[in-house]
């Protein structure tokens, strides 16, 4: 009897749960007629009885755009010119200046700079803010919408501007659109044959990553056991989930879950776990990431970090953790909609921003405040948050060029010093002679190159400002006097910023010679971020201290 009163109970309650539910669908789906009709009579009285006449499509598009500004920045709709447009982004090949977009604290920035395309040669960086095309105001678009307005036809110029963290003046650029062709995978190699250090850079998470990684991996194993490895994610802004989740099982034994995917409907509610026999299971792994690693290859860095199967190195992730897919919608539109949120293994999020769909625009996103993250426990019991992206376990900061430095790249200078120079040579073990800076020095005297700094564009709206009144001698003195300190302090600069000028002209000269993979080269011998991990892969002791504290 008791058995069947416990099913009565269990029915009743399960009943009771499919009433609540039908009851919260009901409110929802009235909810939804009440305010759609409400909707179409406003649009219906605007368009046919406004005082002005007005474009009922356009009318609409606005209403529709207004409604999803109110979510997060990647809900957005494509025409049909637009998602041909981003047909051809996702095949990988396409008309652009090399760089790759997203949001951060509500502004456009410079996820990626491709190397050896036009926005990297001419000093474009991960990080900057977007802030005009073509003298067309962009900081109220979508990331969609920009990428759109940098595509254009092969040789053709774009300019663009942009605010760099920590200089003053916003920066202008004259790019040249050329056929970009994305690489998943763009180098490996052995960077220490006698401790067999693999370095392997992966760019994009695209279609055979994970296998391309696999071949590079077995190559480089072919003349002897690879002992570390260093995966360099930096400026790598995702792509596909299912290659970041293979990309790590060639590390992780299989049946460890990588992430899962949690959102309102069944459907988008998705574990992904590694399913077979990894590569390389126990070799020392070191993953390098910064500011512009984002969306797969946070989970790639996450999982690798929460499952204490390698070390992170480098400044902290982008923090995208939002799931998009694109709906086919009527008459050729389509929306690409957020469904769900990324979670890896300790169980946190790596959404950095919140947004919080009330209020005024400025107000709609934020970054999570240190008081709101929450605690999560790697496997190994180790100590990680959520909100922030992925925290490296090492931190270590980029160094940030300065003005001068900026200035020489905006104008090509050490590309076309050496392309003006074929007489000049690298040493034969590869490095740059010494005498190669005077000649540059004198090089940029003779072209005449000269940049006006913020503090003497200063002195100068100073000294017109005080000229309408008059300039006393003495005045017009003391303004000079701040003039040649202002000229001083520039002239001194190639004195000051000697060492990484020879460092650019270094990477020159190694393209010219060898190309970009002769450049990589030659980039990596410079590389701080890529010395620490390899010191740290020379170094098990220190290794596993970071893994397993208090061991």
């Amino acid at each position: 009897m008791k058995k069947y009163a416990l099913i009565v109970i269990l029915m009743l309650l399960a009943l009771g749960s499919f009433a609540a539910y039908r009851v919260t669908n009901n409110d929802l789906f009235f909810l939804i007629k009440k305010n759609f009709t409400l909707f179409s009579e406003v649009y219906n009285e605007i368009a046919v009885r406004y005082v002005d006449e007005v474009n009922p499509e356009t009318l609409m598009r606005r209403g529709l755009e207004s409604m999803l500004q109110a979510l997060d920045p990647y809900t957005v709709l494509f025409d049909e010119s637009q998602t041909q447009q981003m047909n051809i982004l996702t095949t990988g090949k396409y008309a652009g200046v090399g760089i790759e977009v997203g949001t951060r604290g509500g502004q456009l920035v410079v996820l990626v700079a491709m190397e050896g395309y036009s926005a990297h040669k001419k000093g474009v960086r991960a990080g900057d803010i977007i802030l005009a095309v073509n003298n067309f105001d962009v900081t109220e678009l979508s990331p969609e919408e920009l990428e759109l307005q940098l595509l254009g036809e092969a040789g053709t110029k774009l300019m663009l501007k942009v605010r760099r963290y920590g200089i003053e003046q916003d920066l202008e650029f004259e790019l040249i659109r050329e056929r970009i062709e994305l690489k998943n995978l763009t180098y490996a190699t052995m960077l220490d044959p006698g401790k067999r250090i693999a370095y392997v850079v992966i760019t994009r998470f695209g279609q055979g990553t994970a296998a391309e990684l696999r071949t590079a991996l077995e190559s480089l194993s072919e003349t002897g056991p690879i002992e570390g490895v260093i995966l360099d994610l930096r400026n790598n802004p995702g792509g596909l989930l299912d290659e970041a989740v293979k990309t790590v099982n060639k590390f992780v034994e299989p049946g460890m879950e990588v992430v899962r995917t949690k959102g309102r409907t069944p459907d988008t509610n998705f574990g992904y776990a590694t399913e077979e026999p990894p590569l390389l299971p126990e070799t020392p792994l070191v993953i390098l990431q910064d500011g512009g690693s984002a969306s797969a290859s946070e989970i790639v860095a996450g999982a690798i970090q929460d499952l204490d199967r390698g070390v992170i190195l480098g400044e902290r992730s982008f923090g995208k953790g939002l799931v998009q897919i694109i709906r086919p919608l009527s008459y050729d539109i389509s929306m690409k909609i957020t469904v769900s949120k990324y979670y890896i293994p300790s169980g946190r999020s790596i959404q950095s921003v919140l947004y919080t769909h009330e209020g005024s625009e400025s107000e709609m996103s934020a970054q999570v405040p240190d008081s709101l993250r929450r605690p999560f426990k790697t496997k190994a019991g180790r100590t990680v948050y959520d909100g922030a992206g992925i925290e490296p376990d090492i931190l270590i900061k980029k160094p940030m060029p300065s003005m001068f430095e900026i200035v020489l790249l905006q104008n090509s200078k050490f590309f076309l010093f050496v392309s003006q120079h074929p007489h000049i040579k690298r040493a034969s073990d590869g490095s740059l002679p010494e005498s190669v800076y005077a000649e540059f020095v004198q090089w940029l005297k003779k072209d005449g190159f000269s940049f006006k700094t913020q503090t003497e564009a200063m002195i100068t709206d100073l000294e017109s400002h005080l000229s309408e009144s008059g300039l006393s001698s003495s005045s017009k003195a003391e303004i000079q006097a701040l003039k040649n300190l202002a000229k001083a302090k520039r002239d001194a600069d190639l004195t000051t910023y000697k060492a990484s000028i020879l460092q650019e002209l270094h990477l020159e000269l190694a393209a010219r010679d060898g190309g970009m993979t002769e450049r990589v080269n030659v980039k990596l011998s410079y590389d701080p971020v890529v010395k620490q991990a390899q010191q740290l892969l020379r170094d098990p002791e220190r290794y596993q201290s970071l893994l397993r504290p208090g061991l």
